[in-house]
């Protein structure tokens, strides 16, 4: 684990591997080891010759909390993800965002368009520009004391999340309620980078994959088959998909 320095919060992150390099930018509540480690992606994308660097976001794992919404904008997360391409001193990455993750690769595309070589959104197709829904009962899932009372399918889902992996809720609260910018159809028509959307057939969160890839001007649908927003992450097809994608357009 390394750490480096951004606009006032320490952040971790991991640097593995040798090859053209690929930025992994894990989703809310998760960790750079719980969305990218322990599905297998940093070894899968390490052994077939990439360098892998993967952060933990601003108010998840061992980088800084603050409990202050303004923090967790998508545009100051992309920020922090181009500041360590600058720390590492790497001029061009291929890019990939899980669910939060992918807004903030979007983000990172819009502002800082020379250093996103490829772009793979797992985990949100549409709802980038659409919404995904009710996520206000989420913050409120986050911080009620007794987890017993939350009824809500999502709060529920999001609740237990953040208690596995010991998340401080209070940050993760601040960061639900500003970081769900949506991107204007004409915004999306501006990231000109090669772009896979992929999402599983049973993702209730996402929205489709087509109609996104659609607005982009290189835009590549995947559908995961049978897996939710959950279980999509380590399938292996999807991993086959980003392998075949990456080899596709290197460097």
């Amino acid at each position: 684990m390394q750490f480096f320095s951004h606009d006032g919060f320490e952040l971790a992150f991991v640097d593995e591997g040798e090859g053209d390099p690929v930025l992994l930018i894990h989703g809310f509540a998760s960790t750079h080891h719980v969305n990218w480690v322990a599905p297998g992606w940093v070894k899968t994308l390490r052994d077939a010759g990439y360098r892998v660097i993967a952060l933990d976001n601003r108010g998840h794992g061992r980088s800084t909390k603050s409990h202050d919404a303004q923090d967790y904008t998508p545009e100051k997360m992309a920020d922090d993800a181009a500041a360590l391409l600058d720390h590492l001193g790497i001029p061009r990455a291929h890019v990939m965002g899980y669910s939060m993750g992918a807004r903030v690769a979007a983000f990172l595309a819009l502002r800082h368009p020379d250093r996103v070589a490829t772009l793979v959104f797992g985990g949100l197709g549409i709802g980038m520009v659409e919404g995904v829904g009710e996520w206000d009962v989420i913050a409120e899932a986050l911080l009620t004391e007794d987890p017993e009372g939350i009824t809500h399918p999502r709060g529920r889902m999001f609740r237990s999340f953040a208690d596995q992996t010991k998340s401080d809720r209070q940050a993760l609260a601040a960061c639900i309620s500003t970081s769900r910018t949506l991107l204007t159809r004409g915004e999306v028509a501006r990231i000109r980078q090669p772009a896979l959307v992929a999402v599983g057939t049973k993702d209730d969160i996402a929205g489709a994959p087509e109609p996104m890839a659609a607005l982009l001007p290189q835009g590549e649908a995947f559908s995961i088959d049978r897996r939710d927003h959950m279980l999509s992450v380590g399938d292996k097809t999807f991993k086959a998909r980003v392998l075949e994608f990456l080899a596709a357009h290197p460097l």
